[in-house]
């Protein structure tokens, strides 16, 4: 049998969401041997993760990896909960749904946070976060959202990062649905903990999260943590100290099939042609839904090439229920909205995801249309 004929088998429609998202037999074949996580075949993987990611990260020395068991969101809170001390204070800047949990995640915490929303429509507010941090010395903190899947928005790090480094603080960047699809260096943008997760743009699967930071940061954060199993420094001290162990149960199945999406992705011509190919998948639906009468929720200079927000055909027949049913029966399985703004749905352009396969979307689309009959 084919790998393509297996693809078809595992599977039945393609993912047009930004994570979990559609995988290579490939990657899922790794999945197929079981693996001890005291071994040390096992843990050399384990380690070879983490130098491919701080690789990935920046050019510059100093920086290091660690990995975290459960999805990007448990990584997040293992970030906010293990590096804020008890008397920090920490500015959210937000634009959408996943900067609201970050917000969350500290409030409940108890961190004292102040919050910056600049609405869903809109990038993050550059100057309010200049003022704020001018007027008040006591905010150790800052964090935001790299590409806010509310929307699609992309935000721009690099010139809030600069705003942080020149307040000297620590700059916090949920990095969950960019990092490995979107070009960025973690030190030219003073980033200090930069946090993604295995089933986005370097398109493993499901089970672990990451932190990125530079190896000083790291060694500041002992004995901070609100959590045992979210202790960022104590996971990090254990696989540093012991050759990649993880201190609880690690998803190993997931591990290993991660590492063969990182030789996929190096393979592929690493991060700059997966943005590339994300760019031109994110292009063709553009111009496709347009074509069709679909408009897309921002503007061109807003987009990222992760997931796009259409609003809803303006029809009284419009359903996206039955829309997504019919999408999802041709082979194909979108996103509902999340924007509080405005009726919309949601494409997204990652993963084993090519021109090819938006085109077949297109021609779904434009099929699935039956408020047009």
């Amino acid at each position: 049998m084919q790998v393509e004929d297996l693809n078809k088998i595992e599977n039945p429609y393609l993912l047009l969401t930004p994570g979990p998202l559609s995988t290579t037999h490939r990657v899922k074949r790794q999945m197929l041997r079981d693996w001890c996580t005291w071994d040390n075949d096992y843990n050399q993987i384990v380690q070879q993760i983490r130098s491919q990611l701080v690789q990935l990260a920046t050019a510059q020395p100093g920086y290091t990896a660690t990995l975290m068991q459960g999805s990007g969101t448990f990584s997040v809170e293992a970030t906010i909960g293990s590096v804020i001390p008890e008397d920090g204070k920490l500015a959210v800047l937000i634009n959408g749904e996943y900067g609201r949990r970050i917000v969350q995640i500290a409030q409940r915490l108890g961190i004292d946070t102040l919050v910056i929303d600049s609405g869903e429509l809109a990038p993050v507010d550059q100057q309010a976060l200049a003022e704020l941090l001018q007027a008040d010395e006591q905010i150790t903190h800052v964090a935001m959202v790299h590409c806010e899947t509310t929307t699609g928005m992309l935000n721009p790090i690099q010139a809030v990062g600069q705003i942080v480094k020149q307040h000297d603080k620590v700059f916090i960047v949920d990095a969950m649905s960019s990092f490995g699809g979107i070009t960025m260096d973690m030190a030219d943008c003073h980033i200090d903990f930069l946090i993604s997760s295995a089933n986005k743009c370097i398109q493993g699967v499901p089970g672990f999260g990451f932190v990125l930071a530079k190896q000083t940061q790291m060694h500041a954060i002992e004995h901070r943590a609100r959590s045992v199993s979210l202790d960022l420094y104590d996971q990090w001290q254990c696989m540093q100290e012991n050759q990649g162990k993880w201190r609880f149960t690690s998803p190993t199945h997931v591990v290993r099939a991660f590492s063969e999406a990182l030789q996929e992705l190096d393979g592929e011509g690493g991060v700059v042609a997966r943005e590339q190919r994300y760019g031109e998948n994110q292009r063709t639906l553009v111009m496709g839904m347009q074509s069709l009468g679909f408009e897309p929720l921002l503007k061109p200079q807003l987009q990222s090439s992760i997931i796009t927000s259409f609003h809803n055909p303006p029809h009284p027949d419009y359903d996206f229920k039955a829309f997504y049913d019919a999408l999802k029966a041709k082979g194909f399985v979108i996103y509902p909205g999340k924007v509080s703004q405005a009726n919309c749905f949601r494409i997204g352009t990652i993963g084993d995801v090519w021109p090819s396969d938006i085109d077949k979307l297109v021609y779904a689309v434009e099929a699935s249309m039956y408020w047009r009959a």
